[in-house]
C-alpha cells in the first residue's frame, strides 16, 4: 500500500478533451486513495475541471510566457520542487514533458503508453479493432506509480443548483434538457451543418436544447440556430467555463461530435452520444462510461478508410462530410431512445 499524503504531480498540459478526460480517472485515485496528495499540471484555462475533488491543486503552465523553452521549463521545474513532489505520473508524453522530467532527476516517473504502433495499424486499415481507451493508459500509469485504480465502476459530481443568471439563460421550461455541440476541431469530424439543423428542429419540439460552442465564427452560427427554431438557446460565448460547467451538470443528455464538448459533458456524469465522422472510437477516445451504442459512426462501406487519421486532422477530401452518411432520423431516434 502506498505511503499516506503522497504527494502525485500530473502531467498534462492539453487539449480540452484530453484534459477532460484525466478528470474521471483522478476522482476514481481519490477515491480510492483519499490520502493522497494530486498537483496538476495543466493551461490555467482548465482549473474549473477539478473543481470539486479537494485533493486536488491545479498547477498553471505558462507555456507562451515564463515557462517558455528550455530555460522555462528548468524554472517551471524549480516552481513544482517547492511543493515536494514524490512520483510523477506524465499523462502526456511530449517533448515538453520529457524535458520537465528530466530536472526533476531521481524522482520515479511513469509516462502514458499512446499504443502509437496500434494507433497506426488501426490507421493504416491493417487491424480495425478496439484498441485501450485513454482512459485506462491513463489508470495505468497511477497502477505502475503503485495506485491501481479500476475506473469501471465510476462516481460523479451533484448537479449544480443553476444561478438565476443560467436559469434566465435556459428558461423555466419543464422538458428534458439537451445539449447539442455541433463543432470539432477539425471540419472532417462534422455533421453537416444543414443536417444538424434538421436534427435540432426535431428534437427542438419535445426538449429544450442548449448549443454551446466557443470562437466567433461559431458564436454566429449558434446565434442564428437559436433565432431560428423554439425552445432553443445558445450559451456560446456567453459563459465562463465554470458556468459552461454548471450548466452541463443539469443536462439530461448531450449530443456533441468527437469533440472537448462530449468529454466535458462526460466527465460529469451526463449521457453523451456522439456523431463521428473521419474518426472512429476504436482509437480509444469515446467520452468516458457511455455504452458502445452511443456512438454513432459513419458508413465505412462508403468511407472504408476510417479513420483516417487518429486526431481527424487528414483525411481525403471526399471525406469531409463523412458524418452526413449518418441519417439526421438514427441521431434522433438515438437522442429520443437514451434520454
Amino acid at each position: 500500500m502506498p505511503k499516506p499524503k503522497q504527494h502525485i504531480l500530473v502531467i498534462r498540459l492539453s487539449a480540452m478533451g484530453d484534459v477532460a478526460m484525466v478528470v474521471s480517472v483522478i476522482r476514481g485515485l481519490v477515491g480510492k486513495y483519499p490520502d493522497v496528495k494530486i498537483t496538476v499540471l495543466t493551461r490555467e484555462f482548465f482549473t474549473p475541471f477539478f473543481r470539486d475533488l479537494p485533493q486536488v491543486t491545479v498547477f498553471p503552465a505558462d507555456l507562451k510566457g515564463r515557462h517558455k523553452g528550455v530555460f522555462g521549463l528548468w524554472k517551471l521545474s524549480k516552481e513544482l520542487k517547492v511543493f515536494k513532489i514524490d512520483v510523477i505520473a506524465d499523462l502526456h508524453n511530449v517533448l515538453r514533458s520529457n524535458i520537465l522530467k528530466l530536472f526533476f532527476f531521481g524522482k520515479r516517473t511513469v509516462q502514458i503508453d499512446k499504443g502509437r504502433a496500434e494507433k497506426k495499424a488501426l490507421v493504416s486499415g491493417k487491424k480495425f479493432q478496439q484498441l485501450k481507451t485513454t482512459h485506462q493508459r491513463y489508470a495505468d500509469v497511477f497502477g505502475k506509480l503503485g495506485f491501481p485504480i479500476d475506473i469501471s465502476n465510476p462516481t460523479f459530481p451533484e448537479r449544480v443548483v443553476l444561478s438565476s443568471k443560467l436559469q434566465t439563460l435556459i428558461g423555466h421550461s419543464f422538458k428534458k434538457i439537451i445539449g447539442i455541440a455541433p463543432f470539432a476541431a477539425h471540419e472532417g469530424k462534422m455533421y453537416p451543418l444543414t443536417l444538424m439543423k434538421k436534427v435540432i428542429d426535431a428534437l427542438s419540439k419535445d426538449y429544450q436544447i442548449v448549443l454551446f460552442g466557443g470562437g466567433k465564427k461559431e458564436v454566429e452560427a449558434l446565434n442564428d440556430i437559436e433565432n431560428t427554431f423554439e425552445n432553443v438557446v445558445s450559451a456560446a460565448g456567453k459563459l465562463s467555463l465554470n458556468e459552461e460547467l454548471d450548466l452541463i451538470s443539469n443536462l439530461d443528455g448531450m449530443l456533441a461530435m468527437d469533440s472537448g464538448n462530449a468529454h466535458m459533458a462526460a466527465m460529469m456524469g451526463v449521457k453523451t452520444i456522439t456523431i463521428w465522422g473521419v474518426t472512429h472510437p476504436f482509437a480509444g477516445f469515446a467520452p468516458f462510461n457511455q455504452p458502445k451504442d452511443y456512438a454513432l459512426v459513419a458508413n465505412r462501406d462508403l468511407f472504408p478508410e476510417i479513420p483516417t487519421s487518429i486526431f481527424g486532422n487528414k483525411y481525403p477530401e471526399n471525406y469531409k462530410d463523412a458524418a452526413g452518411s449518418i441519417s439526421p432520423e438514427t441521431i434522433i431516434s438515438k437522442v429520443k431512445g437514451s434520454i
